[in-house]
């Protein structure tokens, strides 16, 4: 069986969410593996996750000729022109596949438009969280939905996106990619309660475009908190957001300079700790709105703030469930005050926290990568 594994992303995010499981497919005698990847920090990254293993694996690096680079220059703003290409160039890659497991929706194209049709199409979805675009249509379109525990397994079934036949419930294979026990970094010079803020770069939910400078000029005018500034890695990769679900286009506002040279203020944009759970591993409060990073925050149960600068009507609805897990903040004059709050009631939110975390994600004694291989090899060997 020749099982593909694609990153095809502008960032590094979504491959601690898939790669993990190359290592345990690689268990079975009659599965080869190839990973496919479109930059060479891709490659980097999933080597380096792989260890040993890697040298079991076939690599190909996926490339797009003038034409396609020299459109993506105009057009990859509004849409992921870059990643359509890749895909459209090398159908051969792909048409020598079995199947092919991916950690985005994007990739159908290859069977719904490229001509592959006899590609088995697998999707580990790159988060667990609750934001209606992971709740769309397009996910009918997939063989097998792996996934991470009985929250998003039981709404995908609700909105027939699955059947009881083509999903399965695996955990959070991300969890084996990351070491819980490895020291974390010394971040700060003083040592403060140090809150974590998380915004997403969704141009019609996240935070940032309206209250991030405030924010981060907040924190570096008091002395309580330290404050980490780790948004989604997309946020900083573009000037302009466009959300087509959304039908909304946003510049992102830039920090000004001054506010990156306080002692009790670090940014970072974009960096391996972003994605690896240093930041929530570090931090003892969450300040964010709509990213899928809270689950794995609450992972060790702490409190949370969350940020509704646009008065979203969200109590009832199933996008914002990660909502009831801390206090929401509409206006900015009330930020300090939920903070000094949270950080006197610790445990608050701990029952919802610790029950939500049972709903996100399936453990078992087998880790989340070797549930992924056993459902893979069953089902398409």
């Amino acid at each position: 069986m020749k099982a593909g594994f694609l990153f095809n992303h502008d960032a590094l995010h979504q491959i601690n969410h898939s790669a993990p499981i190359i290592v345990e497919l690689l268990r079975y005698s009659d599965v080869a593996v190839t990973v496919l990847t479109s930059t060479p920090e891709q490659e980097t990254a999933v080597r380096a996750l792989l260890g040993d293993a890697s040298a079991k694996v076939n690599f190909i690096r996926l490339v797009i000729g003038r034409t396609a680079r020299a459109l993506n220059a105009t057009l990859n703003w509004v849409v992921p022109f870059r990643r359509i290409a890749m895909l459209r160039e090398n159908l051969a890659a792909f048409a020598a596949l079995d199947l092919l497991v991916v950690p985005e929706t994007t990739s159908l194209l290859l069977r719904d438009h490229f001509g592959l049709r006899d590609l088995k199409m697998v999707l580990i979805p790159h988060g667990a969280g609750d934001r209606s675009i992971g709740f769309r249509s397009v996910m009918r379109g997939f063989d097998l939905v792996l996934l991470s525990g009985p929250k998003v397994r039981d709404r995908m079934l609700a909105a027939n996106l699955i059947t009881p036949a083509t999903h399965e419930i695996i955990g959070y294979p991300k969890f084996d990619a990351i070491n819980a026990y490895a020291p974390l970094p010394r971040l700060f010079e003083r040592d403060r309660p140090t809150v974590l803020y998380n915004p997403h770069f969704d141009p019609r939910l996240s935070s940032w475009y309206t209250m991030g400078n405030q924010i981060v000029e907040w924190f570096a005018q008091q002395d309580r908190y330290n404050l980490i500034v780790s948004p989604h890695v997309m946020l900083f990769q573009r000037r302009l957001h466009a959300s087509v679900e959304h039908r909304r286009m946003r510049w992102r506002r830039t920090l000004p300079q001054h506010l990156l040279q306080h002692s009790n203020v670090l940014v970072d944009y974009g960096s391996s700790r972003s994605i690896d759970m240093t930041y929530t591993r570090s931090a003892d409060l969450y300040l964010g709105d709509v990213s899928s990073q809270i689950y794995e925050w609450i992972v060790r149960p702490r409190p949370a703030v969350f940020l509704n600068p646009l008065h979203a009507d969200w109590t009832d609805n199933p996008d914002f469930a990660h909502w009831r897990l801390g206090a929401v903040v509409d206006q900015m004059a009330h930020l300090p005050a939920a903070l000094d709050h949270a950080s006197a009631h610790p445990d608050q939110y701990r029952a919802a926290q610790e029950q939500a975390l049972r709903d996100t994600f399936d453990v078992s004694d087998r880790s989340a990568s070797s549930r992924a291989a056993e459902a893979i090899v069953r089902r398409f060997r």
